[in-house]
């Protein structure tokens, strides 16, 4: 089985991306939901930036559930999983996926997709629209080292997933 592992900040479209891959018939797994991350205690110095960045709140983080991940990443019932997401702890999870695909999108269209989205409240508010846009600068660049390919989210829905349909069979 393949593993594709979507990531990128806020705003870049990895929710739509990974849903029109469901959508589409292929396995395709939100990282970034309830069943599979949860918020924690910050466990380090908040004012150290980290590996992703500071953390969600000044106490607080959004991680994966790793035991769930874990079981995720070793079912075997599928050609191909899609899965998406970013947080802080996904770099042990790394080395597990066959591609890291980092998508992007500029500033501005960041801010606009933040600002008028509807599967997800956060970026909504301004202090968390700024944090997204700050990780255009902090995160952004650690996420494209770990990856392996980009993929500017700003043509087509159809374009990109096309995109990433044709990366899973690229190696085959």
């Amino acid at each position: 089985m393949k593993r594709v592992l979507l990531t990128g900040i806020s705003g870049t479209g990895k929710s739509t991306a990974i849903a029109e891959l469901a959508a589409r018939g292929y396995k395709a797994v939100d990282a970034d939901s309830d069943a599979f991350s949860e918020w924690v205690e910050y466990i380090n110095d908040p004012s150290d930036a980290g590996e992703i960045g500071s953390p969600v709140e000044p106490d607080r983080d959004w991680v994966w559930r790793e035991d769930r991940l874990r079981q995720l990443l070793a079912t075997e019932d599928a050609e191909v999983l899609f899965v998406s997401g970013c947080a802080p702890n996904m770099g042990e999870f790394l080395p597990q996926f066959d591609h890291v695909v980092l998508l992007s999108a500029p500033a501005d269209v960041i801010a606009e997709r933040l600002r008028t989205r509807t599967n997800n409240a956060y970026g909504k508010h301004p202090d968390e629209a700024a944090r997204v846009l700050d990780q255009l600068k902090t995160v952004e660049p650690l996420l494209r080292r770990a990856a392996g390919h980009e993929i500017v989210t700003t043509g087509g829905l159809d374009d990109i997933v096309a995109t990433l349909i044709r990366l899973t069979e690229s190696q085959k």
